[in-house]
């Protein structure tokens, strides 16, 4: 069973730990708060009330056994700065970060973060995205600016198959699975003669500025 500690148990902490004991696994709850830390211990494997930037606080809790540790420690930046570096100095396998500002960001990652969130900037960025193009139904951002989206197809896709519709030759991007509604199926990498029904949904890979391309097209 994976086993994962989250410190710092404010609004997005208490969520995630809430979140994590729905998937079979053990959770160390820490917060210095003990009101926090009791409002989760019914969920949480392990709830702990400490201060996490002691080293010798985090190595009695035997934190450096957890397959990962998500930090989400605040409203400041120093708390979250020191216990990721200190967390790192303990050869902790995975470390993710919520950072509250974008500088934040850079020093979690510098310290010794594997991940780092910025949740206002994604989630906003996301929204954004999603109200931009009307064919789009959920994207999933990757490092070095390739993301993979859901899309609905516009109509001129539909009874169309993906060989006559031929995004890698015309805009670079790439259906690697579609998922049909109606019947319920999934395809992995379907091949060119696939016919794209209206209750289908394309799942495309791609680069940021092909895939914005794509979306300026079919708008």
């Amino acid at each position: 069973m994976k086993k994962f500690a989250v410190i710092g148990l404010g609004s997005f902490g208490s969520n995630l730990v809430k979140t994590l004991a729905k998937k079979n696994v053990e959770i160390i709850a820490i917060d210095i708060d003990e009101t926090k830390v009791n409002e989760i211990k019914d969920v949480a494997t392990q709830p702990v009330t400490m201060d996490a930037t002691s080293k010798e606080n985090l190595t009695s809790i035997g934190i450096t056994d957890v397959d990962c540790v998500i930090v989400s420690a605040g409203p400041s930046l120093e708390p979250s700065i020191m216990i990721v570096y200190i967390l790192k100095e303990l050869g902790v396998k995975k470390i993710i970060a919520k950072a509250l500002t974008e500088d934040h960001e850079k020093i979690l990652l510098l310290v010794g973060a594997n991940e780092v969130y910025y949740p206002e900037r994604d989630i906003a960025k996301k929204i954004g995205t999603q109200l931009s193009f009307k064919n789009l139904l959920d994207y999933l951002p990757i490092e070095s600016g390739f993301v993979i989206q859901e899309i609905a197809p516009p109509d001129s896709f539909v009874g169309k198959s993906l060989g006559e519709i031929n995004l890698r030759k015309k805009y670079n991007v790439t259906v690697i699975a579609i998922k049909s509604i109606i019947p319920e199926s999934s395809t992995m990498n379907p091949g060119a003669d696939f016919l794209i029904k209206e209750s289908d949904i394309m799942l495309v890979f791609g680069s940021d500025v092909d895939i914005e391309k794509l979306h300026k097209k079919l708008n």
